[in-house]
């Protein structure tokens, strides 16, 4: 990437490495004569042997066998039904010296511990071999434990423990496959152990697979509780599966289950996570049902709605909200002040954010970092740099710490207002300050740099970059691309996207589209329409963006007819021509004296 504002780029190429396969030999307690791996019973001496291990002599042990194998002493054991707890700390002693792991054994010896109702060793047990075995397969344990006993009632409860060994620790691959092997074994599972895999998928973002295992543990009628569903509806809203969280509230209902504060609130912040009028409609429609329920709303209820409306630009329904939470009792906290700061900042009211801020202050609650950085975001968009850094310089003052976010914001607004010295110099006193630029810290100085025209500082940025190990994002790309097309080098601008595939980037419509509209600069029209074929192919349909820049590429180079094609194709697709379209369309085609042949849907353009 670097290379290319001068030259070109490399790639690396990784290796292959095969692990050599070791076998495991038997080994005996002291001797080294085979013995036959079948227990000897008129050799063995339960009571000693027992006694020797519950007081943990275990030099005494060895002379006594030593002519014996760990596995031959583990069968006798078990085949003279020695207390299992006895069996698994020997288990325990013959593993501390490198004992093969043996799965009959271990199957044997949880059904013993089972028998005995000694459920906390079996817990112990379990977790301990799940941290061990590496080598026994899912399938293998499977196999033998069925081998090993025909009651349908222990094995369950065996495997069941062992899937939530398996998700304690951090193996949810394969407690997944043991939830689904229980299924094929007509194995009966807990609700315990369900609820912890789902919590485990959730967490792993393995949806696809939350929704299998619940679907699954209601076929096999394995009891759902409120915490179940709390799960499944958490996992769909996180990828906006509305519907289908909706659909699981449903089904608690059905089930017998009422949902619980917790349940709306995660259905609500799906919404609002989404975004939109329709959806904010439906968030808000959501705490009405809450509250028509007799479900308390919380004011985290109240936070997530006023943030959503907030992030939705509808500052004045987020107010509405904040004067109802007020309405039921419920106290607004640090959470609730800087979600409206924060839209209010946005929106450009500064003078009612500090308002807010004030108030803050007033009701004894104390401003976060958070506050700090809308105030000091709200500063910049108003192009009042003085005020913003003299907010900045009280945050010690405070007793508050500026984190990266608050350096990123203020050296934006810096690089944007063309003061890049200053900007340089808050990018010191942020490593000075033992604070790590991200990846939006490199953006914004090397957007701001190459604005300036000033490529060797862009290139000094980079260096740093990936010095540094700071991954290059989408905008990063954007940014250099951006600069290259203005400078009429569209095709070094192209070995850039190609360079964003390899590093696992999707490049976005706008880099597509700035890419088109700097080859069409160049008058290179066939490489354009190549690259939206490309864009299209990626699953990435043409924007009125794509339009836009298309048709006034054509028009660049009188070729009307064309354009007014393309004009067409556009309308014809339903998308709706912007203020930049009717421009184009005025200037390049109507001031040329070119009419486009579209009737009824374009309106007077002099208004527009």
């Amino acid at each position: 990437m670097l290379k290319l504002l001068s030259s070109s780029s490399s790639r690396l190429h990784p290796r292959a490495h095969i692990q050599p396969h070791h076998q495991t030999h038997p080994i005996r307690l002291c001797s080294t004569i085979p013995v036959s791996e079948n227990p000897s019973p008129n050799s063995f001496n339960l009571p000693l042997v027992s006694d020797l291990i519950a007081n943990q002599r275990w030099s005494d042990l060895k002379t006594h066998l030593k002519d014996s194998t760990f596995i031959t002493v583990l069968h006798q054991l078990l085949d003279f039904r020695a207390d299992p707890e006895l069996i698994r700390r020997y288990l325990n002693w013959a593993q501390a010296h490198n004992a093969p792991t043996n799965i009959e054994i271990t199957c044997k010896l949880l059904q013993a511990l089972l028998n005995a109702k000694k459920y906390p060793k079996m817990r112990a047990f379990l977790d301990d071999f799940v941290k061990r075995n590496e080598k026994h397969s899912v399938s293998s344990i499977f196999h033998m434990l069925s081998l090993s006993s025909n009651q349908l009632y222990a094995n369950s409860v065996i495997v069941d423990m062992l899937v939530l060994a398996y998700v304690k620790n951090s193996k949810t691959n394969l407690g997944l496959e043991a939830f689904q092997r229980a299924g094929d074994y007509g194995y009966r599972l807990s609700t315990l152990s369900s609820n912890a895999l789902l919590s485990a998928l959730v967490k792993e973002n393995e949806f696809g697979h939350v929704e299998f295992v619940y679907k699954e543990m209601i076929r096999r009628r394995i009891a759902a509780d409120l915490y179940s569903f709390n799960i499944v509806i958490n996992g769909l809203c996180k990828v906006g599966k509305l519907n289908k969280a909706k659909d699981v509230m449903d089904d608690m209902k059905a089930w017998g289950v009422a949902p619980n504060v917790v349940t709306y609130n995660t259905i609500i912040g799906g919404y609002c996570k989404l975004g939109g009028l329709g959806k904010m409609h439906k968030a808000d429609a959501m705490l009405k049902e809450m509250v028509v329920s007799n479900i308390c709303p919380s004011e985290t209820t109240f936070n997530i709605l006023i943030d959503g409306f907030c992030k939705d630009d509808d500052v004045a329904a987020a107010f509405k909200v904040f004067e109802e939470m007020r309405r039921e009792g419920l106290k607004p906290n640090v959470v609730t002040y800087n979600s409206l700061i924060n839209g209010l900042c946005c929106d450009g009211r500064l003078e009612e954010a500090c308002g807010l801020r004030d108030e803050m202050l007033g009701l004894g609650l104390k401003p976060e970092i958070a506050t700090y950085n809308a105030l000091i975001n709200g500063f910049c968009k108003k192009k009042m740099l003085k005020e913003a850094r003299e907010l900045f310089d009280t945050i010690c003052e405070r007793g508050l710490v500026a984190n990266v976010i608050t350096f990123n914001t203020l050296i934006d607004g810096y690089c944007k207002n063309e003061m890049k010295e200053e900007a340089y110099a808050l990018h010191n006193m942020m490593i000075e300050r033992r604070v790590f630029p991200n990846t939006s810290t490199f953006n914004c100085l090397i957007a701001g740099s190459l604005t300036k025209g000033n490529i060797e500082t862009a290139k000094k940025f980079l260096q740093q970059m990936e010095a540094k190990g700071v991954n290059a994002d989408c905008i990063t790309y954007d940014i250099l691309i951006d600069a290259l097309c203005k400078d009429g080098e569209p095709r070094k601008a192209e070995r850039l996207l190609n360079e964003m595939f390899t590093k696992g980037l999707s490049p976005r419509h706008v880099t597509y589209n700035t890419l088109m509209d700097g080859y069409c600069r160049k008058g290179n029209l066939k490489a354009a329409l190549n690259l939206r074929a490309r864009m299209e192919k990626e699953g990435k349909r043409a924007n009125i963006a794509t339009y836009n820049v298309l048709i006034k590429g054509y028009c660049m180079q009188d070729k009307l007819v064309d354009a007014n094609e393309l004009l067409n194709e556009m309308l014809e697709k339903g998308l709706i021509p912007n203020r930049t379209t009717y421009e184009i369309v005025k200037v390049e085609m109507m001031d040329k004296g070119f009419v486009p042949d579209i009737d009824g849907h374009l309106h007077n353009i002099s208004s527009s």
